[in-house]
């Protein structure tokens, strides 16, 4: 099983004058240290407008800073945001292969499709529309790593002209797709469309085995895959804060897991949220505790096996191993954690935890690969290529017909677009030339 960490830049309140900047350097120095420790995997969310529970809007520019200061450990978007409102295709499409040629070709693309009210109508996106839209913009993404010239698009949530989307990755046809997991049903569908499974919730060993059977099962006998290649792959979060004594690790730990827990309940779920005004981490530690929040808490404690002594960790870790899980990511950045608890926490991990799994993972991956061969070309045998165009129609600097006079338009025609008239006439030596 291989590992990898979250980082959500949480900054609870109250803020100081420059808080910010110091969660972001230290949240480098942080992955810094993972990837000399072997870590193989960072994941860095994108959400926006939600205060404390994560300040990363623009995971793209971190991950850049990331790739420079780092050899080994793999980029991973936790997620990209798919919607055209969000984020264009076109562009996506540009900084994924920009970050892959920065870092020598160590990206992640993991996709999503956004969730809160808060985001989306931020955004202006219709709840009902989020998926469709997702699902658009990851298929034709894709083909634009992969295609040239890409041949443009008409869709519902977005179209496009004929373009050659520059640059091209290094990893071909693309990166590793994956997709964000909150529930069975999700993880299900990433199946059936080849992508990798980011499960963003706290499940125990049991029912971790379940979903990836599932996960499994339904992508050998429904694979139809949405980008150009397939990444089967089943990832799962937990709560992580590891210390030689127990109590330590869970004194240091449990707030921040739980604070993570409590604040996808108030953006996703039950919150009532002010912009600018709401106070997160003071409503989080003054909360009553009622039956349904005990019920809660309990059902939560999955996430809480990461926290605790190496032992313990081995123990726990290693049910999820036999379990079938590919990659555990470590919650370890989260709530008011310190940051030299985090590294103290890395560092011993990585020390007295790691080296047990690294010398089963290499053995595990060609047991997997030789199972899956089959059916990984099977599915690849499901993809919908993009077809090159058989004649690629030029495009013109500005269209004649916005000229009203010119060279090459000496009859004139009309003027459509507002402005261009007077741009002419200085092209041409007419009225208000600099000739």
């Amino acid at each position: 099983m291989k590992f990898g960490i979250f980082i959500d830049l949480q900054l609870p309140r109250p803020w100081n004058e420059g808080d910010e900047s110091r969660l972001f350097q230290e949240a480098l120095e942080q992955v810094e240290l993972a990837d000399r420790l072997g870590i193989e995997y960072v994941w860095v969310q994108e959400h926006h407008f939600l205060e404390e529970y994560c300040h990363s809007s623009a995971p793209e520019v971190f991950l850049a800073a990331c790739s420079q200061r780092t050899k080994n450990i793999r980029l991973g978007h936790g997620i990209v945001a798919m919607s055209p409102k969000f984020n264009h295709p076109a562009r996506i499409a540009e900084r994924l292969a920009t970050l892959d040629i920065l870092s020598g070709g160590r990206v992640e693309w993991g996709t999503g499709e956004s969730g809160s009210r808060m985001e989306l109508e931020g955004f202006g996106v219709d709840f009902v529309d989020k998926r469709p839209m997702w699902s658009e913009a990851v298929q034709e993404t894709a083909k634009m790593m992969c295609t040239n010239p890409y041949p443009g698009f008409q869709g519902k949530y977005f179209s496009m002209p004929h373009r050659n989307v520059i640059p091209k990755p290094l990893q071909k046809p693309h990166p590793p797709i994956w997709a964000a997991c909150s529930n069975r049903d999700s993880l299900k569908l990433a199946a059936q469309l080849g992508l990798g499974g980011l499960t963003f919730a706290f499940v125990n060993a049991e029912e971790a085995k379940f979903w990836v059977d599932e996960y499994y099962e339904t992508f050998k006998q429904e694979c139809k895959p949405l980008g150009q290649s397939v990444n089967p792959n089943v990832a799962m979060l937990t709560g992580f804060m590891c210390h030689e004594d127990n109590e330590v690790a869970h004194s240091r730990g449990y707030d921040g897991s739980q604070f993570f827990a409590y604040g996808l309940g108030h953006y996703w779920r039950d919150g009532v949220h002010i912009p600018g005004k709401t106070d997160l981490w003071g409503e989080f530690k003054k909360r009553p505790e009622s039956v349904d929040q005990q019920i809660e808490r309990e059902r939560k404690k999955a996430g809480m096996r990461g926290i605790g002594n190496p032992k313990q960790l081995i123990e726990n870790f290693r049910e999820l191993e036999n379990a079938g899980v590919d990659q555990l990511i470590l919650l370890q950045q989260c709530g008011a954690y310190q940051h030299e608890h985090i590294c103290e926490s890395l560092e011993l991990f990585a020390k007295e935890v790691l080296p047990e799994f690294k010398e089963r993972d290499a053995k595990r991956e060609m047991e997997k690969l030789r199972e899956l061969e089959f059916f990984i070309a099977k599915a690849s045998q499901n993809i919908k290529r993009s077809e090159p165009m058989k004649e690629v129609p030029p495009v013109q600097a500005y269209p004649l017909s916005w000229a009203k006079s010119s060279p090459a338009n000496p009859s004139g025609t009309p003027d459509r677009r507002p402005g261009m008239t007077a741009f002419w006439q200085m092209q041409v030596g007419g009225k208000g030339s600099k000739k």
